[in-house]
């Protein structure tokens, strides 16, 4: 299952989101401070649209640990938020579940505090701590993550 986590992220560092998509079990749960949690279809879809917008992407992971049933790693992104045009290197932690070969339940951690001050500037580093912000972010994310699907 390592070699699962090291392809995945591999294909991410790639913006290949077709093979990062064959990691995942069909039932797959993905959950993170930006999305929240998203289940099958929408889970895939959002890395193909986080590959087709990714600007300046690169992906590192490291501390890969994984056996039969679940798995962890630490990656690290460093990238060009489209929105403010600034410059954003998110650290975060990943657990990870398997089922029949597959990832069937991924779930990212980071601070999103950090990555708001990072990625919107002085008002991030504002609000970026606040549940406010949090459910403002995973309503903006999923409503461009509802356009993109549709399209």
């Amino acid at each position: 299952m390592k070699e699962l986590i090291k392809k995945f992220y591999a294909a991410f560092n790639d913006r290949d989101a077709e093979t990062m998509i064959s990691c995942y079990h069909d039932d797959i749960v993905f959950e993170d401070p930006a999305f929240g949690k998203l289940q099958n279809k929408q889970a895939k879809y959002m890395w193909q649209m986080l590959c087709q917008n990714a600007k300046n992407l690169k992906v590192e992971s490291s501390n890969i640990e994984a056996n039969d049933q679940n798995g962890s790693a630490h990656w690290e992104a460093w990238y060009t938020f489209s929105k403010t045009g600034r410059s954003v290197h998110n650290k975060i932690d990943a657990q990870f579940e398997f089922k029949d070969g597959k990832i069937i339940k991924h779930t990212d951690y980071f601070n999103l505090h950090r990555w708001a001050s990072q990625a919107i500037g002085w008002k991030g580093a504002l609000l970026g701590g606040t549940n406010f912000f949090k459910k403002k972010l995973i309503r903006q994310t999923n409503l461009m993550l509802d356009k993109f699907m549709a399209s």
